[in-house]
């Protein structure tokens, strides 16, 4: 990034709080993988393939990681770690490398302009008010054609759920699970993003697509035999929901109106 574009985005105001920290490698894989398979060609298309990595925590690992991810598939792509903390930031300033940066920031991106931020395990600490506001902000960051990929996983990436917003708002709910793992669907309630983690009651639309799941689970305990991937597979062909895209392994992504709170 030339000096004077990052003089000026580093004085731009941080918004929001410190989180714990907590980080470990190959935590954010899936939604990685994600990025790069699904929105494969809105990397490939774009005219500046910036990519924003909000909240890394204590150490920049999974940015690293990322950035690793993204230019495999556009090697001319950059990737900035924004932290509100800024000890974190000096500490992870020996891991740049051409394409990767860091700077001081929150929900204003540090007056960046990204094609994707990746916001996970952040908005955990937020109230739901809190949440939808910060969701708001950083849409109004993104380019036209941009995403914000926000949610939440556990410590060591088994188990994660996760919301594609666009510029207008949420798109569509992806939840995704190591899969040999995985005892059953509903076990991944406990990752669910700010905006419906206090929703999933009975009744409610994420609660019935969970029940739903755990249904064409049972049912398709016969395919088990051959491995819970394929006993996801079949869960998945099963699953009575307006879902998005084709299915893939150990991931179900429905539309986000089909499971947003009434």
């Amino acid at each position: 990034m030339p000096r004077e574009k990052r003089y000026a985005a580093g004085r731009a105001r941080a918004l929001g709080l410190p989180t714990r920290g907590t980080t470990n490698r190959n935590r954010l894989r899936r939604v990685d993988r994600h990025l790069v398979e699904v929105h494969r060609s809105l990397l490939l298309k774009a005219s500046d393939p910036l990519v924003v990595d909000l909240g890394y925590g204590a150490t920049p690992i999974t940015a690293v990681e990322l950035h690793q991810r993204v230019r495999a598939v556009r090697p001319d792509a950059r990737v900035v770690g924004l932290e509100i903390d800024q000890a974190r930031v000096d500490a992870a300033l020996d891991a740049r490398v051409e394409g990767l940066d860091f700077l001081r920031g929150g929900f204003e991106l540090a007056g960046l302009r990204p094609l994707v931020i990746r916001a996970l395990n952040v908005l955990r600490q937020y109230d739901e008010t809190a949440a939808s506001e910060a969701w708001l902000t950083m849409c109004a960051g993104l380019q036209p054609d941009g995403i914000l990929l926000e949610g939440t996983c556990d410590e060591i990436g088994r188990r994660a759920a996760w919301v594609t917003l666009a510029s207008s708002g949420p798109v569509s709910f992806t939840l995704a699970a190591a899969v040999e793992h995985l005892d059953r669907p509903s076990s991944l309630a406990e990752r669910l993003p700010k905006a419906l983690i206090h929703h999933n009651v009975p009744g409610s639309p994420v609660h019935r697509l969970l029940t739903e799941m755990d249904r064409a689970w049972d049912a398709a305990a016969p395919v088990g035999t051959f491995g819970n991937r394929q006993r996801w597979a079949a869960m998945c062909a099963s699953v009575d929901w307006p879902t998005v895209g084709r299915p893939r392994d150990g991931e179900l992504t429905v539309r986000w109106a089909s499971v947003a709170p009434t």
